[in-house]
C-alpha cells in the first residue's frame, strides 16, 4: 500500500514525505517543480528523497487532468490515502497573479477529488487550507468553529472553497477528508517568499529588511517538525462516517499555539545571525492581517497534537540550516 502526496518538493511536502519514508511507508510524490520560487531550492529538497527504495516521483500539474490520471496509473491499485499539499502559496502573490490561484488551488483541488472519488476503497485525504481563510477577524485565538465567510485576500478565497469542495465530496462520495489549517510554517528548506527567509538573507547581504504596519504584527510562528507530526497525526486518524447527520470530514488548526511578535522573531534572528538588521517601516499590504493565533483544543483532543517548538529554538536551527545549504 502506498501513499499519495501531492507537492513532494514543496516546503512541507518534502519534510512529510521524509517522515512517511522514514516510518516504512511508500509514496508516490508529484509536483510540477513550478517557478514562483527558487526551482533549484525544490530541486534540493526533491533530491534528498528521490535515492530511496520506497519513493517514486512524477513530475505533473495537478491541474492537468489527464496527465495527473497518466501519472497516477501505474500506483492507481496501491495508493490507499492521500496528503494534498500542492498549490499556489503566498498572500500578496495573489494580489497581482490571481488565474494561477484558481488553476493550482480550485482546479487543481477539484482534480484530486475526483481522483479519490474514483479508487475504489480509497481510505483517507488530508488537505492543506490555511490560518488565512479566518481574514479579519477580531476575535483571538482563532477556533475553527469561527466564521470564515469573509476572505480578504485571493488566496484565502481559494482555500475556503478547497474546504468547502472536500464537505461536498465527503458528503456525496463518503470519502473521509480531513483539512489543515496551516499557521506560519517556518524552518530548514523553508520558502525563500516568506518572511523569516527574505529577512535572513537580507540581514547575510547587509540590505535593508522591509517591516510591514511598521512591526506591529504577530504570527503564530510553527516550526516544519511540528506541522509534520500534525500532518501524519491526521492521516492516521481519519474522521468516522456520521451517517446521513453528516460527512466524514473534519478541519483542524495546526498552529504552535502562541502568538508572538514579529520583532521578536527579527530579534532573534539578529541574534542568530550575530547581525542587527537595516530596518526599513512599511504600511500594512493588501490582503495580510496583523495577528494570528490558533486555538488548538480540538487538534489536541482528537489528533493528539502538541507542538514542542518554540520560536527561541526554531529559529536558530533554521539560521543553522540556511548557513550550510547556502555555504555563508
Amino acid at each position: 500500500m502506498a501513499i499519495l502526496v501531492t507537492g513532494a518538493a514543496g516546503f512541507i511536502g518534502s519534510h512529510v514525505a521524509g517522515r512517511l519514508l522514514s516510518r516504512g511507508d511508500t509514496v508516490i510524490g508529484v509536483d510540477n517543480l513550478n517557478a514562483y520560487y527558487d526551482v533549484r531550492l525544490k530541486e534540493a529538497r526533491l533530491a534528498r528523497l528521490t535515492g530511496h527504495p520506497r519513493f517514486s516521483f512524477h513530475r505533473v500539474d495537478i491541474a492537468d487532468r489527464e496527465g495527473f490520471n497518466a501519472a497516477l496509473a501505474p500506483h492507481a491499485g496501491d495508493i490507499t490515502a492521500a496528503i494534498h499539499l500542492a498549490a499556489q502559496a503566498g498572500v500578496r502573490h495573489s494580489i497581482d497573479h490571481p488565474f494561477d490561484y484558481i488553476s493550482a488551488n480550485i482546479l487543481g483541488h477539484l482534480v484530486v477529488l475526483e481522483w479519490c472519488r474514483h479508487r475504489p476503497g480509497f481510505g483517507h485525504l488530508v488537505y492543506a487550507s490555511s490560518s488565512s481563510v479566518y481574514g479579519g477577524n477580531t476575535k483571538l485565538p482563532f477556533s475553527v468553529e469561527d466564521r470564515v465567510d469573509q476572505p480578504i485576500s485571493l488566496y484565502a478565497a481559494t482555500k475556503k472553497a478547497d474546504e468547502l469542495m472536500s464537505h461536498t465530496y465527503s458528503h456525496l462520495y463518503r470519502i473521509p477528508q480531513t483539512g489543515l489549517r496551516f499557521f506560519t510554517v517556518y524552518g530548514p528548506w523553508g520558502r525563500p517568499d516568506m518572511a523569516l527567509f527574505k529577512f535572513c538573507r537580507a540581514i547575510l547581504d547587509n540590505q535593508p529588511i522591509t517591516i510591514f504596519n511598521d512591526g506591529h504584527m504577530r504570527r503564530d510562528f510553527t516550526f516544519i517538525d511540528d506541522i509534520v507530526t500534525g500532518v501524519v497525526a491526521a492521516l492516521d486518524r481519519p474522521p468516522p462516517d456520521p451517517g446521513a447527520a453528516g460527512a466524514p470530514h473534519r478541519v483542524f488548526n495546526i498552529g504552535n499555539n502562541q502568538s508572538e511578535s514579529l520583532m521578536k522573531l527579527i530579534g532573534l534572528l539578529e541574534q542568530a545571525l550575530g547581525r542587527t538588521a537595516i530596518k526599513e517601516y512599511a504600511p500594512m499590504q493588501p490582503g495580510d492581517v496583523e495577528q494570528t493565533f490558533a486555538d488548538i483544543t480540538a487538534t489536541r483532543e482528537l489528533l493528539g497534537f502538541a507542538p514542542t517548538t518554540p520560536i527561541e529554538v526554531g529559529v536558530p536551527r533554521f539560521v543553522a540550516w540556511y548557513r550550510e545549504h547556502y555555504a555563508v
